[in-house]
């Protein structure tokens, strides 16, 4: 499970140029105009395509509602050179916990287009992953890639994911099954790998960034 901490709509993580935090009903616009991206949707794969009228607002809330159990954790990755901006999604989901020696976690995200291609993906990813080493007893992390989906796939190679094998994915927002790649991230390879600063969390913030 993720820690008390993560918890709180206040907790939050602080890359270079980032800030990953709970998401926020103000977010809902630029959720739906993210989403709505089908180049977006087609990648995702639970992204409804079209993207419904109400829909930002029903992820926003979707996400703040998983994160408080402590079996997952969505947060949103803003822009912290311009408050409040929503970029897209970045989330873990415990997949096995309790005494076994391995425990796992899944690994996710997506990013609107706009913000494709400057780095930002990898940013968001490090500090999540980071944060999900430090603060959880997850011993593996794994990741799913659509096959055709190669900046995707770039991005968890730089986070030291390594390639497992293929398999066929449930892809709902597609109505079919798509082929996609399976990677795999150790603690011991992110041990011995990771060149990243370490996440700064906070869990204290203005009271108007609290209002959602």
């Amino acid at each position: 499970m993720f820690p008390d901490l993560t918890r709180d709509d206040v907790f939050r993580i602080e890359t270079k140029r980032l800030w990953l935090r709970w998401p926020r009903v103000q977010d809902a616009a630029a959720i739906a105009q993210l989403a709505g991206d089908k180049d977006v949707a087609d990648m995702v794969g639970v992204l409804p395509i079209p993207f419904p009228a109400g829909g930002g607002e029903t992820l926003a809330f979707d996400a703040r509602k998983v994160n408080a159990t402590g079996a997952q954790i969505k947060l949103a990755v803003a822009d912290r050179r311009k408050p409040g901006q929503f970029m897209g999604i970045v989330g873990s989901r415990i997949l096995s916990d309790g005494p076994s020696q391995v425990q796992r976690a899944s690994f996710g995200y997506w990013l609107g287009r706009p913000y494709w291609g400057e780095g930002y993906a990898t940013e968001a990813a490090h500090g999540l992953i980071d944060a999900v080493f430090s603060y959880t007893g997850v011993t593996e992390l794994e990741a799913s890639v659509r096959v055709l989906n190669t900046p995707s796939r770039r991005v968890i190679e730089k986070c030291g994911f390594q390639f497992t094998g293929s398999d066929m994915w449930d892809a709902p927002a597609l109505r079919s099954r798509v082929p996609v790649d399976k990677f795999l991230l150790t603690r011991t390879t992110w041990s011995s790998l990771k060149s990243w600063r370490d996440p700064r969390v906070e869990t204290q913030k203005p009271v108007l960034e609290l209002c959602a």
